[in-house]
């Protein structure tokens, strides 16, 4: 991975490099507006970007629009994205690009059962139907046919529509421990969710990518990013979140702050975000030896063939692990 020596100068920089006229960045989103978004849309709100002298657009993803290839592009400075599996794969096809930060410690990935129909996580595996998306089929799945013994039989294609899942108590499907769950309740389901995380799906979620040729050219515009996004998701968590829910609404006015509070509350019931190596070393936090580790988890599940991926592209901790706006929590 990219050494984090050779941006030592980034330390140094700090402030001094802020420009008089705000640098124009623009950050593209994994979805449609949400709180798993909430501490970026924050850093805008309360003007943490613009006293790191930025001034950040945030391009909402959705199910019509697919932000990853706008990055490579340069129509997008930094891209919200989903599981490590993504950068993977954008190193095996020579795409340039870097994950710079992580800014979910834990993978939300679960998956969801009516409340008592089945033991445990283990005894999910004797399910007659595990409804799975396509890009799930190719990834978590594997891992979990590979390491907890589910089988293909089993196998049915989700299409991001719980009803299937209503109508009959006896069907497993994957969720997003903040979304799926909180539907179901809404519809008077008592479900049990298990998030994948703690059962050795070890990947980060939520990262941040962005161009190597922006980390190698202009690190410390990446460092000033990094460093108001980590400072805005501190304020939201534990500050005034009432700017944030009000920019997220009005990009999704399908959201409301009784949804965004349950979701927020989910990731922190979850331990999502301030967790793992950020107890430590701050939100945003990564470490190399957990990439490596979960790349060793993808090979042996035949998710990624071994050597196809050169490790050293994938991310850097260049930018992260230096404890900035712990201050914040502490206070």
């Amino acid at each position: 991975m990219m050494k984090k020596m050779l941006f030592s100068a980034v330390a140094v920089i700090g402030f001094t490099s802020v420009a008089s006229a705000q640098d124009q960045v623009r950050l593209g989103t994994n979805w449609l507006a949400q709180g798993g978004h909430a501490g970026f849309y924050q850093a805008v709100a309360d003007g943490t970007y613009a006293e790191y002298g930025l001034d950040v657009e945030i391009v909402m993803g959705g199910p019509q629009v697919n932000n990853r290839p706008m990055l490579a592009a340069g129509r997008l400075d930094f891209l919200m994205a989903g599981n490590l599996l993504l950068s993977f794969d954008n190193v095996r096809n020579d795409i340039p690009t870097t994950v710079v930060a992580a800014f979910f410690q834990r993978d939300p990935q679960a998956l969801m059962a009516h409340a008592g129909s089945y033991e445990d996580f283990a005894d999910l595996a004797n399910a007659p139907t595990i409804l799975i998306s396509r890009d799930g089929q190719f990834s978590f799945w594997q891992w979990l046919v590979d390491e907890h013994g589910f089988r293909d039989e089993s196998l049915r294609p989700y299409g991001f529509n719980i009803a299937q899942f209503l109508g009959d108590s006896a069907i497993v499907q994957q969720a997003y421990a903040t979304a799926e769950p909180l539907y179901a309740a809404d519809e008077g389901a008592t479900v049990d969710t298990y998030v994948l995380a703690d059962h050795g799906w070890s990947t980060y979620s939520s990262t941040i990518e962005t161009r190597r040729d922006l980390v190698e050219n202009n690190p410390d515009l990446v460092q000033r990013f990094i460093d108001a996004s980590i400072i805005g998701w501190y304020n939201f968590l534990y500050g005034d979140r009432t700017a944030a829910y009000e920019m997220i609404m009005r990009d999704n006015p399908d959201q409301s702050i009784e949804k965004l509070d349950r979701e927020i509350e989910q990731l922190m019931a979850l331990d999502i975000i301030d967790s793992g190596n950020a107890l430590e070393h701050g939100i945003g936090a990564m470490s190399l030896e957990r990439v490596a580790a979960f790349h060793e988890l993808a090979v042996n599940a035949g998710i990624i063939d071994e050597g196809a991926v050169d490790l050293d592209l994938v991310a850097t901790d260049a930018f992260v692990n230096n404890g900035v706006g712990m201050d914040l929590y502490q206070r």
